[in-house]
């Protein structure tokens, strides 16, 4: 933003991350740099784990970085892409282009570049160019986590979960989570512990499901030397492994029940007996279980202990369905895009309106984990600069999403010019079949950042 300090107007920032040695007060920063971005206000990283820290406080979309031999270009590489929406310049000596790495790394990420020594009204000129193009993008991460609860979103259902997460963190009563498949139960139960007065002590997650049936009893409780062949020597369960933290029972309806009447002895009497063992010992941690089953059905039918349930359902926190908090969407596909960066192909950016748009109207079966195995397949599988509906897998029919008329004409465009290519027709005989000069058609492609198949002439 023009004049920085002008209360009408939002701060811009434009970073400078610099090698950790050889800046002095005569470098290209004090003078050329300075000149050319006086209408911007700076802010000067010292390396790139300052620059995260920078980037994550306050809001940049124009950053200068300069390349050279202090930081290899594998770092840069992937702290560029962790950070997408920034509109960034390069700044090098002349021989750093001689490197491949370095020129496909400017190609990648960059809007610009400039080389020692620095003209400042060039520069200047790159600046108030990426500045304005920055300005056009909706790209910005809208990372919302409240308190110490790391739950991305902020729609009325995940506030109130975190709300009550945060007041079952301050007790010590026996946690239950139910939620659907891949809605997060995980997290919540990390949230209650790290929220918790035992912090401090070690987390440990069981599946409950998972363990094979003739060895949960020493899974969970331990056993002592002897207490079967192989056992060479006594070893502490999960359970005891977790003393001063938090156990995660997770799917604890899937627990049988000669174990369930095992668990309601610890939960009453906090000790354990380890198999093969003939001593209780006390064990001093906190019970947060789950379930994707309501347990109150299952203590009906038979499969679920009726003293176990209201043992473990003390506080009980439910965990909404995605298509519950459908304004959580978009947060939480960014949140993805950014913690896959070093996955992702490097030209991709984010989510255009349209991919925006299908991830919305999706009904999302799979929850929060359906969500992330396509945002993650998407970032690695685009091809153009930006994800879109097709690269999610929500352009089927029944994906459930429809277009604005103007959007339905844009991906039409996107589409027809993308497979006549794709069939090996030439710029000209493509532009007749459309309808459109072959200008038009440059401009489409450029629009929709369509590139020539290679060896294609038009």
């Amino acid at each position: 933003m023009r004049n920085g300090r002008d209360a009408e107007h939002s701060t811009v920032d434009t970073m400078f991350i610099k090698k950790l040695l050889g800046i002095t007060s005569g470098s290209w920063e004090a003078s050329a740099a300075l000149m050319a971005a006086r209408n911007f206000e700076l802010s000067a990283a010292r390396d790139l784990d300052h620059a995260r820290t920078l980037l994550s406080s306050r809001t940049i979309l124009v950053g200068i970085i300069e390349l050279g031999a202090a930081v290899p270009a594998e770092a840069i590489d992937l702290f560029l892409r962790e950070h997408p929406w920034v509109t960034w310049v390069a700044a090098c000596r002349g021989d750093t282009l001689q490197d491949e790495r370095w020129r496909r790394l400017i190609r990648d990420h960059c809007i610009d570049y400039h080389t020692f020594p620095i003209d400042p009204a060039r520069l200047g000129h790159t600046l108030g160019h990426a500045y304005g193009f920055a300005a056009l993008g909706d790209t910005m991460p809208r990372l919302v986590r409240g308190g110490g609860m790391k739950m991305t979103g902020n729609s009325p259902a995940i506030t109130a979960l975190r709300q009550r997460a945060l007041k079952a963190a301050r007790a010590e009563a026996p946690v239950l989570i139910w939620g659907e498949s891949g809605t997060g139960k995980e997290l919540v139960a990390r949230g209650v512990h790290e929220n918790s007065a035992r912090r401090a002590g070690p987390f440990v997650p069981i599946n409950c499901g998972a363990i094979p049936a003739g060895l949960i009893q020493s899974e969970l409780f331990g056993n002592e030397r002897g207490a079967f062949t192989g056992a060479g020597k006594a070893r502490i369960g999960l359970i005891e492994s977790a003393s001063g933290g938090t156990v995660f029972l997770d799917e604890i309806g899937d627990l049988p029940l000669d174990m369930q009447a095992n668990m309601l002895r610890f939960l009453q009497e906090k000790t354990i007996y380890r198999l093969g063992g003939n001593r209780p010992l006390a064990v001093d941690v906190r019970i947060v279980a789950a379930s994707n089953v309501r347990l109150e059905e299952a203590v009906e039918r038979g499969a679920f202990r009726e003293d176990l349930f209201y043992r473990l359902n003390v506080l009980s926190l439910e965990v909404p369905a995605l298509r519950e908090r459908l304004d959580d969407v978009q947060p939480l596909a960014e949140t993805f895009f950014h913690d896959y960066a070093c996955e992702r192909a490097a030209g991709v950016k984010g989510f255009s309106r349209a991919a925006l748009a299908a991830l919305r109207a999706h009904d999302w079966p799979g929850n929060v984990r359906e969500l992330l195995n396509r945002v993650r397949r998407a970032s690695v599988m685009a091809e153009g600069r930006l994800i879109m509906p097709e690269d999610l897998g929500l352009t089927e029919a029944g994906a459930g999403f429809t277009l604005p008329l103007n959007g339905a004409r844009v991906q039409a465009e996107r589409l027809a010019i993308a497979a006549g290519l794709a069939a090996g027709k030439s710029i000209t005989l493509l532009a007749q079949e459309l309808g459109v000069s072959r200008m038009t058609l440059y401009r489409l492609m450029a629009k929709h950042d369509i590139k020539l198949p290679p060896r294609r002439r038009a």
